[in-house]
């Protein structure tokens, strides 16, 4: 062979081993950035649009939940522009939420929310601010509320006014919604304020009915858009709407607050308002000028736990009513356990460990009623893996709650109203891990245990003292549980009789 022909099939091995070893470097290089690099899979999103095309704006929860059952428990939407991940289904809702806690903890802050809250309060907040906050709120709850004696004696208090506000309708059906949400947020007011209002008081009607319109308009079709779209702002009349109702709240707040100020003792505060108020006072007279204690964070903090704690626990509430209502034999079964446990003498939290059955009602009620079933959408503080996935730093998470409590994985009927959920072949209580109505990790309902209390003692001393039907002419099977939708589920608008038991 000649010399050149043996250089050339020389060069060509060696070109063709350069080649071979540079497809194999190519190859693992690609494969390990597809390792790390996997993104959730996804409807193909349309230009501009996203996926629109495929939700139900007026259900869309249900819209993304059916999304998951062909995607998978985490996957990508996108709602117009934006870049959404959605987790379904309670193992790898609590690995996000619970395990991987730090990474899912950030608030993601849509524009409706920042209009109103400016990234100020606790719920719509980020970074030092909500730590401060939320440090601030669950520290005050306890002292003034969660877990002491004097919560109990205020919700105990209230039923009383509110068993009497019943009694008032002799039997005859009436509209659940403002009695209900003016006790609770009673309760809720002498936690942060010190102070109840009379049921006539005309100042908290249009407090409660203000809250139950903004929880309605942010999650109405209109608001959604708008948070995709923001630029629609001109256009989303329910938008100035809400920061309309907003305004109107702090001012209110402000009035009480200037007469808190008045009668203000550094050394006895009456409240959770009381204290920020304190708090604002030493850092000013400290010189602090970087304090996060001042107006705009009293009135959103403020705002924030007299909104949440107002309509989540009345809406509940409702349900248990309206459910009551519905089943008259569970009914039934719950007021045999309170005449035979507690007779005739006012209801206190420690009897919830002898009425099972009873707390069993109360549970399923709440997973039933599935009040949030969007959740409030978390934002990743980092890039983050999760069940083989790529999610990167500042992406938006939905943790669809409505697929925790509902999933069929965990519940024997999960689309059923069925208190056997909680109960073991004994007849007692049991806890299921997949209840998680006030979410779970950082970001879960700060005021959990107060919530809890209020339900149990509201509900069992209704319960003993009036028996619910529907109005005359109406069937059990007439009572419709479809939901009205909004940020939160609320029942659809009716009537009940509160008979008063014999």
């Amino acid at each position: 062979m000649a010399l050149p022909e043996v250089l050339l099939s020389q060069g060509t091995g060696t070109i063709l081993a350069l080649l071979l070893f540079l497809v194999i470097f190519l190859f693992s290089i690609s494969s390990s950035s597809q390792d790390e690099g996997k993104y959730p899979p996804g409807p193909k999103p349309l230009p501009l649009l996203g996926n629109l095309h495929m939700l139900d704006l007026k259900k869309t929860y249900m819209s993304l939940w059916e999304l998951s059952k062909q995607y998978g428990s985490v996957y990508t939407v996108h709602l117009g522009p934006k870049k959404v991940v959605i987790l379904s289904g309670y193992k790898t809702i609590k690995h996000a939420l619970v395990n991987l806690s730090e990474e899912f903890g950030d608030r993601d802050i849509t524009p409706i929310f920042h209009d109103f809250n400016q990234g100020y309060g606790i719920v719509f907040s980020n970074g030092e601010n909500w730590r401060e906050m939320r440090r601030f709120a669950l520290t005050n709850l306890r002292d003034f509320g969660m877990g002491k004696k004097r919560s109990e004696e205020i919700i105990i208090e209230e039923t009383q006014y509110l068993k009497e506000e019943f009694e008032k309708f002799e039997g005859k059906p009436f509209d659940t919604t403002l009695p209900m949400a003016m006790a609770v947020s009673n309760v809720v007011s002498a936690i942060i304020y010190s102070t109840r209002f009379e049921y006539s008081n005309t100042k908290l009607h249009h407090m409660v009915k203000r809250t139950y319109e903004n929880m309605k308009m942010t999650g109405s079709a209109s608001v959604q858009l708008y948070n995709m779209f923001p630029w629609l702002r001109p256009f989303v009349r329910n938008q100035q709407r809400i920061v309309n109702n907003v305004r109107e709240t702090f001012k209110q707040s402000e009035e009480i607050l200037k007469g808190l100020k008045k009668t203000l003792n550094p050394q006895e505060p009456r409240g959770i308002a009381d204290s920020f108020l304190i708090r604002q006072q030493k850092d000013e007279e400290s010189g602090k000028t970087d304090s996060l204690y001042h107006s705009m964070n009293l009135q959103c903090t403020i705002n924030n736990l007299f909104g949440a704690g107002t309509d989540t626990t009345a809406t509940t509430l409702r349900w248990s009513l309206l459910l009551m209502a519905k089943y008259p034999e569970i009914q039934a079964e719950v007021q045999d356990e309170i005449d035979r446990e507690i007779g005739g003498r006012q209801p206190v939290v420690e009897d919830r460990k002898n009425l099972p059955y009873t707390d069993a009602v109360i549970h399923e009620t709440q997973r039933f009623a599935n009040i949030v079933p969007l959740g409030t959408p978390h934002q990743t503080t980092c890039d983050v893996h999760l069940n083989g996935y790529l999610i990167k730093k500042g992406t938006s998470v939905f943790a669809l709650l409505v697929s925790v409590l509902r999933d069929e994985n965990e519940w024997e009927t999960p689309d059923s109203f069925n208190p056997r959920h909680f109960l073991n072949k004994q007849g007692q209580f049991v806890k299921n891990d997949a209840f998680l109505p006030f979410s779970a990790g950082r970001r879960a309902c700060p005021g959990e245990s107060l919530a809890r209390m209020e339900l149990f003692l509201f509900f069992t001393s209704l319960l003993q003292y009036f028996r619910f039907t529907p109005p005359p002419g109406v069937s059990e099977d007439d009572l419709d549980l479809t939901p009205a939708v909004g940020f939160t589920l609320n029942p659809a608008p009716h009537k009940l009789c509160a008979v008063k038991r014999s």
